[in-house]
């Protein structure tokens, strides 16, 4: 997942409210959201190839979500997957906070990472490049592949537009929901002097830099919201794309209470 747009007790009605993109290679084999059958205590979508998730939640409401930290030449063979760090959280039970140090004296078996832990209680967010987790206070977060709330302008322009959702009345109506989404499949590039630099060429900053990824093989394969409402309950909502960039698939499901 290449960004993770939180707002996290902003608005009384709905505590937590998270807009996702996942990109991957299309042709890395995927399930879409739903209970995982061989640990049915957890939702959300699935890689394949080593079992773990980018976001996913718990039936208690807990939740985690994992993005890669762009550092070029940094990948080791033999890492453990990064998909490992959500699932892992909500197979236990940890409390975000704990499960966080515990990670943190293990980030040697990862490659780069950004990781966001949480439940009903707090949200907590550890980056690889520190090993000291970090409590979220109310506010509205980005993290995409660099550090947390850096200025890229994906994550500039994705957190305003959330805020602005955010102040227009319940974020879960359908136009609310609309909004978020035609926000995650923006294609628009920036321009070449408001892109980063993070070492893997101006051509390849260009592709990386829309919220919605087309890039051939690699691109934007899904879309989330997610809504923690006040009484418990969690909405999750997916829309996964093909290569061309087509939405190919929706998927709704709450969670508790």
């Amino acid at each position: 997942m290449c960004i993770v747009l939180v707002a996290w007790r902003i608005r009384p009605d709905a505590p937590l409210v998270l807009a996702a993109n996942r990109d991957e290679y299309h042709e890395r084999a995927t399930l879409a959201a739903g209970w995982w059958p061989d640990t049915p205590q957890i939702y959300g979508g699935r890689d394949r190839l080593h079992g773990g998730s980018w976001l996913a939640v718990d039936g208690a409401g807990r939740m985690a979500a994992v993005t890669n930290l762009r550092e070029p030449g940094s990948s080791r063979p033999g890492a453990r997957s990064r998909g490992l760090l959500v699932s892992d959280f909500l197979r236990g039970a940890a409390a975000p906070a704990d499960y966080l140090r515990a990670v943190a004296g293990a980030i040697p078996d990862y490659d780069t990472f950004n990781l966001l832990v949480g439940d009903a209680d707090g949200l907590w967010f550890l980056s690889s490049r520190d090993p000291a987790p970090l409590a979220l206070g109310a506010g509205i977060y980005g993290i995409s592949n660099g550090d947390l709330d850096c200025p890229w302008p994906k994550v500039v322009r994705g957190k305003a537009v959330l805020q602005q959702v955010l102040s227009k009345g319940f974020v879960q109506d359908q136009v609310s929901m609309e909004e978020l989404f035609a926000l995650l499949c923006s294609r628009d590039v920036p321009p070449d002097d408001a892109l980063p630099d993070t070492g893997v060429g101006l051509e390849w900053e260009r592709r990386l830099a829309p919220l919605f990824v087309q890039a051939g093989a690699y691109g934007t394969r899904s879309s989330t919201l997610l809504f923690r409402l006040a009484a418990g309950s969690v909405h999750f909502h997916e829309r996964t794309f093909d290569a061309t960039g087509r939405a190919v698939a929706d998927v709704h499901d709450v969670i508790g209470p």
